[in-house]
């Protein structure tokens, strides 16, 4: 039977909070998000993601933010001057430990490019998304064809349709750097396991 004296501290909610990060992030950028594009038609996939996309993102924001709050402390080695050996330094746990000295690239850094990355696509990247879409929609009204027809289409459906590719290959880059970052954070944990 397992000790249940762990919940006394900090160490399974930092890595139930990793598990919610990791876990949402390759489901909505690998299935989710894939099975919707293929199954559901265009503007019921698009009125799905503008729906998720707000949630998806707070949420990928607040664990990072999570994950810095609970973390679990233990001790570090900081190196002598010269490679000459280690000198065992303790770090704490919660936002002291998370900006020890000894954890601000390990630790501090990939968890921060996460919580950049997803802030970025929840006030910036996914608003600016969804009006272009909107936006597109009233042009596909006064053109009278979709902005996926085939071509030809007006100067404003180009304009719009080259903003969307250009916003949504911003949005993806950046979900995927926080992923890229999560996953090296994962690596961090794993090492503090063995």
């Amino acid at each position: 039977m397992p000790d249940l004296s762990v919940l006394n501290t900090l160490a399974p909610y930092h890595i139930l909070t990793y598990g919610t990060l990791l876990g949402s992030s390759i489901f909505q950028s690998f299935i989710g998000g894939v099975v919707a594009f293929k199954c559901l038609p265009r503007p019921q996939f698009a009125t799905l993601q503008s729906a998720i996309f707000p949630i998806y993102f707070s949420l990928q924001s607040a664990c990072p933010i999570l994950l810095a709050l609970t973390y679990p402390g233990s001790s570090v080695q900081k190196p002598l001057a010269g490679g000459f050996g280690v000198i065992p330094q303790q770090a704490g746990s919660g936002i002291g430990g998370f900006f020890a000295e000894g954890n601000r690239w390990s630790v501090a850094a990939p968890i921060a490019v996460c919580f950049a990355a997803n802030m970025v696509n929840l006030v910036w990247a996914g608003p600016k998304t969804n009006e272009i879409m909107r936006l597109r929609k009233h042009q596909e009204t006064r053109d009278g064809k979709k902005a996926y027809d085939a071509p030809p289409h007006s100067k404003a459906m180009q304009k719009f349709n080259k903003d969307f590719s250009r916003m949504h290959g911003v949005s993806a880059s950046l979900n995927l750097a926080a992923l890229a970052a999560t996953v090296l954070y994962g690596v961090v944990l794993a090492e503090r396991i063995q």
